[in-house]
């Protein structure tokens, strides 16, 4: 999986997939046995494979001696002077370990300057990877071949195809996708919902929920950015990333960036 069509690779690009597809074979090893879920404070669910798959990616990537922000590790904000860290969410879409659609990711970033210059996202049970290096293309690796993905030039609303979360889509949200004439919804776990975008498979991913958080966003950023398409909030302002405050407040708009602007555009009209 290392031969990745880019010819100018940062040493990380390497460093990144090999944990992302390490995490990503002890996540399906685990996904396959009995497991362990707890509840954390916030009421979300976590299991055995979050943290397996945490330790994993931070032995791998602390050889780099960046500063690693995890969701599943305690915030050491020594990070903030840092101009280059990692951000990574061990195992992004836990419900979906859970309830075994087998739509979960391991998803990992580097950040420089607030800014994802690298995401991974490895899908174990698909064994595909999402991959991305600024200024370089977004790669899909699967069926054993790397493929240049990019999102599709639709300009229309009412014939785009959007995706949205199994399990925390918000009356509000359906709401609004109904308001702008799009019929064509499908509900997919983690952050395949950018995949799918990237891939132009789909064309746009909306959610207003403040619970969205860097290590949800920061992969899946870089590589829709370099598949040619458009990540900010749903107030449309850019997206920064190694904050104090690791919560995007504003939700999330991603898509093809043909209809970003009109989406945004809808989406003020309600406020």
């Amino acid at each position: 999986m290392n031969n990745i069509p880019i010819s100018e690779k940062i040493p990380e690009l390497d460093i990144a997939i090999k944990a992302a597809i390490e995490a990503g074979d002890a996540v399906l090893e685990i996904y396959q046995k009995d497991y362990n879920t707890f509840t954390k404070i916030d009421n979300s669910p976590v299991t055995d494979a979050d943290f397996k798959s945490n330790e994993i990616i931070n032995k791998i990537l602390s050889d780099t001696k960046h500063s690693i922000l995890s969701e599943e590790d305690e915030d050491n904000q020594n990070r903030l002077s840092k101009n280059v860290i990692w951000i990574v969410d061990p195992l992004d879409g836990t419900s979906d370990f859970i309830d075994k659609t087998g739509e979960f990711t391991i998803m990992i970033a580097l950040i420089q300057n607030k800014e994802p210059i690298l995401g991974v996202i490895a899908w174990p049970t698909e064994k595909t990877l999402f991959v991305a290096q600024k200024n370089c293309g977004a790669f899909r690796y699967s069926n054993n071949k790397w493929d240049k993905i990019s999102v599709t030039k639709i300009n229309e609303l009412h014939k785009c195809r959007i995706v949205g979360s199994r399990h925390h889509l918000s009356d509000k949200e359906k709401d609004f996708i109904k308001k702008i004439g799009i019929k064509d919804f499908l509900s997919v776990g983690s952050s395949l919902k950018v995949g799918k975008i990237s891939s132009g498979e789909a064309e746009a991913y909306i959610t207003t929920t403040n619970k969205m958080k860097e290590w949800d966003t920061a992969a899946s950023h870089c590589i829709i950015s370099e598949a040619g398409g458009k990540m900010t909030d749903m107030l449309g302002n850019e997206l920064t990333y190694n904050n104090k405050n690791v919560c995007h407040e504003n939700g999330i708009l991603v898509s093809n960036g043909l209809i970003h602007k009109k989406i945004l555009e809808e989406f003020k009209k309600l406020e």
